[in-house]
């Protein structure tokens, strides 16, 4: 039986809680995601699948039910431990990239082994090496706005996947990006996951961004609606 490595049982997200303006943005949600899965989230604009995503990764807190990563119940965790806890099994990806302009690529790559002390041997070697991976080994003295929204990105990546996390956590990472730019990205996230084994969870309006995934999430007004395997199908037939 697969692993279970995040989980959501009755979650609800709830804005403006107890005031005139209260608004029920996910209605108990109950989702789980297996070990080497590759889920794509999406819905249409205001579905709450960001939301989602934000709720279910430590990002934002749910407002009832509980969230799970690795057996771990998030909202028992103090501040501290939720944060080192992030460095230890999450990597983000987001559509804006969020790089610092005033730090050079390397230093944004290294950012979450610096949060997390680690040695600056260590951060060295981890960051080439990624880098290298990555095609853009020659940019890492470069700053963010020296270089083009595709390689801004796989900096992006590099930072994501630079701590080893076992899971991926992707906001619209292609939202700003070309269709060359688009597909590389989705190819190299499909081999982390065939290859490497790492688990992925990503928000998407794509539908073809959505056939690299293994399994589609579709939610509306705040409920998961459909849920889609690909199971067998090749990624045209499940397109």
């Amino acid at each position: 039986m697969s692993e279970v490595v995040l989980e959501a049982r009755h979650m609800k997200k709830i804005y403006n809680y107890n005031t005139s303006n209260e608004f029920e943005a996910l209605h108990d949600i109950n989702f789980q995601v297996f070990k080497g899965d590759f889920v794509a989230i999406m819905g249409p604009s205001g579905s709450g699948k960001s939301t989602f995503i934000n709720n279910i990764s430590t990002i934002d807190l749910p407002t009832a039910g509980k969230v799970f990563i690795n057996q771990k119940e998030v909202r028992s965790m103090s501040s501290n431990e939720i944060g080192r806890f992030r460095y230890q099994n999450l990597g983000f990806i987001f559509q804006d990239f969020n790089l610092l302009d005033t730090h050079t690529m390397f230093e944004n790559i290294a950012m979450p082994l610096s949060l997390a002390h680690v040695g600056k041997d260590e951060i060295y070697s981890r960051v080439n090496e990624l880098a290298e991976q990555m095609d853009i080994a020659h940019l890492l003295n470069k700053y963010p706005n020296e270089c083009s929204g595709g390689q801004r990105q796989r900096a992006a990546i590099c930072r994501a996947l630079i701590n080893r996390p076992h899971i991926i956590v992707a906001d619209e990472p292609t939202g700003n990006l070309d269709s060359k730019n688009s597909s590389e990205l989705m190819k190299i996230l499909q081999k982390l996951n065939s290859e490497d084994g790492v688990t992925i969870v990503m928000v998407t309006h794509d539908p073809l961004i959505t056939s690299y995934s293994s399994r589609l999430v579709y939610i509306k007004d705040g409920n998961i609606e459909t849920v889609l395997d690909k199971g067998d199908l090749t990624q045209d037939e499940y397109f």
